[in-house]
Order: structure tokens, then sequence, then C-alpha cells
């Protein structure tokens, strides 16, 4: 099989992976090719939103697993193909050179073994190291299974690892994954936590879980997000909405992947790790969902009006954070700035505040920006709805800039 083909079906092969990031390492070049600067790769986007900066690839789809929602399962019908490390090694190499990529991310399905599997990867990654001196970022995907042995080997040659967790919950896996295991998951995040250092994984690791192929909740979604933030200090964990390539009667029939419950999950993941959130401020048994229509900062807000609005100019910094339209940045500049003058609503947008949405919750001054006997609930959750509704309705009139 020719290259160019090979490339074609293990680049196509490889999309359906969400969990490749770029970020926190630095990897000086004395010599060779590449480098990796301390700010990250600079990313390049889709236009379904996903990263193209790195060359995104499976070694192979060959695979000796039957995942029910994996396109590349060992009984579906499809192009199998697999590379060879040095053809890996020339089209990284090649594709640098032109400025097409930053890095290179390398998964790959379980062939034989995941020994076996592992040992192909890190061939793979040893020669672009060590004989082509390829010092750029490389993310490669941990084979749940393989040897601690294996695994210490990879975590020297690449700058990020990543596990993937597939399916919230153990009974999903058994469900759809019998083959696969949470514990071998659990057992390469708890290594790479302990032994993670300047030279091992110092980019740390990341995680993928599909969202909707099984019928857990959001909140024992984001409960297992926490839960891996706080024991293996994960850098991110990725929701990818369940695209429906096979068809199996354990499979959910949906008219259209859950895009926007996956955006709402990144919303909320993005609240955990920045803004001070737990997951029980945001969702409870009795609102075990996020609302589809409005972020979930917004919708903890309304559910919480009882504790605005808040006084911008002398709320503490966390509870600025908690305001919807206030992100991180702003927060510190409003904190900083009214240290040396009275913060007015004029103010507040140079500060990059998005004012059409924390108007609602806020005081400047003591004064709300229309008459405070309209702060109502419900007069609030109208408006800001009104407000989506009409930002959904532009964004589809406009332009495609690509078909």
């Amino acid at each position: 099989m020719e290259l160019q083909e090979k490339l074609k079906i293990l680049a196509d092969s490889a999309k359906y992976d969400a969990s490749c990031s770029s970020s926190g390492s630095t990897r000086k070049n004395k010599e060779g090719v590449g480098n990796t600067a301390t700010s990250g790769i600079c990313h390049s986007f889709a236009s379904d939103g996903r990263c193209i900066s790195l060359l995104k690839i499976l070694f192979t789809n060959c695979c000796i697993f039957d995942c029910k929602y994996c396109l590349n399962r060992k009984s579906n019908n499809i192009k199998r193909a697999i590379f060879t490390p040095e053809e890996v090694c020339a089209i990284t190499l090649n594709f640098y050179r032109r400025n097409y990529i930053e890095g290179l991310f390398l998964s790959s399905g379980i062939i034989k073994s995941p020994d076996y599997t592992m040992e192909l990867l890190i061939k793979t990654i040893t020669l672009l190291r060590k004989k082509y001196h390829f010092n750029g970022y490389i993310h490669a995907k941990a084979i749940p299974g393989a040897s601690p042995k294996l695994l210490k080997e990879l975590g020297l040659l690449v700058d990020r690892l990543s596990a993937n967790v597939e399916l919230p919950t153990e009974n999903g896996l058994k469900l759809l994954a019998p083959n696969k295991k949470s514990g071998n998951v659990a057992s390469i995040m708890e290594y790479v936590k302990t032994n993670q250092s300047k030279r091992y994984v110092p980019a740390g690791q990341s995680t993928q879980m599909i969202i909707g192929a099984t019928k857990e909740s959001d909140l024992e979604i984001m409960k297992k997000s926490e839960n891996m933030y706080q024991n293996y200090r994960l850098k991110r964990v990725f929701y990818s909405a369940y695209i429906p390539i096979n068809k199996d009667n354990l499979l959910p029939t949906l008219e259209h992947p859950p895009l926007v419950r996956e955006n709402r999950l990144y919303q909320a993941d993005w609240l955990l790790r920045f803004y001070n959130f737990k997951v029980k401020d945001l969702l409870d048994n009795q609102n075990p969902n996020f609302n589809i229509l409005v972020d979930p900062k917004t919708d903890w807000a309304l559910r919480h009006i009882k504790e605005f609005p808040k006084e911008i100019n002398t709320c503490s910094y966390y509870d600025l954070l908690k305001i919807p339209g206030i992100g991180v940045k702003s927060a510190k500049r409003i904190f900083a700035s009214r240290k040396k003058f009275t913060i007015r609503y004029e103010d507040l947008k140079r500060m990059g505040v998005v004012l059409k949405r924390a108007k609602y919750f806020i005081l400047c001054g003591g004064k709300y920006f229309i008459r405070r006997e309209w702060f109502k609930k419900e007069f609030i959750e109208k408006n800001i709805l009104l407000e989506e509704h009409t930002k959904e309705s532009y964004h589809k009139e406009q332009l495609r800039l690509f078909e």
C-alpha cells in the first residue's frame, strides 16, 4: 500500500480521539529539528473546532478489541493499514519542515497485545528523538494493560501521555467495551502522577470520555472528572460527543451527536479548574443534567439569585468569579483597578467583561444598570434566553469560510 493511502486511512481513523492537547512543556533544541516552547504549541482549528496543529495519526487501525462505538473495532469491514516506524518519522519530519504541524499526536489500535503495540510506539518515537533529533512536541497514547516498564520508556520520550477512560462508568465499559477495564487506565494515571518530572511526561496527562453512548447523567460524568483531577492531577479531561458510526442494538439511536451537551460539559469543566466551583455547586440529584439553554455559570447564578446582585467594587475575588460574564482575567483586572478608583459600568467593558450578561447580576457603586426593582429572576432569565435565541439566529445566517 502506498504511503499516501496509509496516511489518508490512519489520519481519518484518528479524528475521533479528542484528547490531544499541547502545553506546559519545554524541550530545548541543541541540535536537530523542532523545539517546544513553554507556552506550548500554536494551535490551528478546523471548522468543527478540532485542533489540527499536530500531526494526528494512528500507528494502525487494526485492533484485537471489538468496542461497539469504535470505527476501528475488529468486526467492522473497513480498510486497514499499518505504518512502519520509519514511515511515521518521514511523514512527521516532512510535515514539520513544510510548517504544516508543530508536533505529533500518535495513538494506535491494539495489535497482538498491549505490550507489542507499546513497543512499536516506543520504537517509532525513539527513532524520531535519537536518529532524527526531532525535539518538537510529541503526545502519545499509552496503551492500557501494557507493562510499567514500557510505560516508563514511553514517558521519557514524550511530552504528554493520555490514557482514555472512554466511558464514564465501569457498567458502561462492560456494556460497550467488554475487553477494556477502567482499572488498567487508573493504573496508568497513578503511575504517571507518581513519576512525573521535568524528564518524565513534563506536560502531564489527559484523558477522554465519550458522551451520549451510554446513559450516564452529567452529574455522574462531572463527578468522574472531578475525581480524576483530584486524584491524578490531570491537565485536561476531554469530552467527545458520541458520533453514531456503527449499528448495534446496544448503541443509542441518535439523529445528531449531542454537541450542545458536550459544550456544556466543557464549560462546567472550565469552572472546576479555574473558577473555584465544585460539582456539588453545579449539579445535584434533583438537577442531574445541565441546562441546555444557558451556560452552567449563568444557570447556577439564576438558581442562586438571592446571592445577587454583587457590588463590583467590594465583593471578594471569588465572588467576582461567580458572576456570569466575568472571567479570570477580567476578575483580576477589576480586583486591581478598584484599589485606585470606583469602577463604573463603562469601565467594565474595557476590562474584558461580557457586560450584556454580567449587568443583570452586579451593582456598580450601588447602582443597578436599570431600575433596581426590576431585579427579578423571571425578568433576567427571560432576557438572557432572548439574547441567546437572537445570537443563535444571527450565527445561522453567517457565511461559512469553508464548506
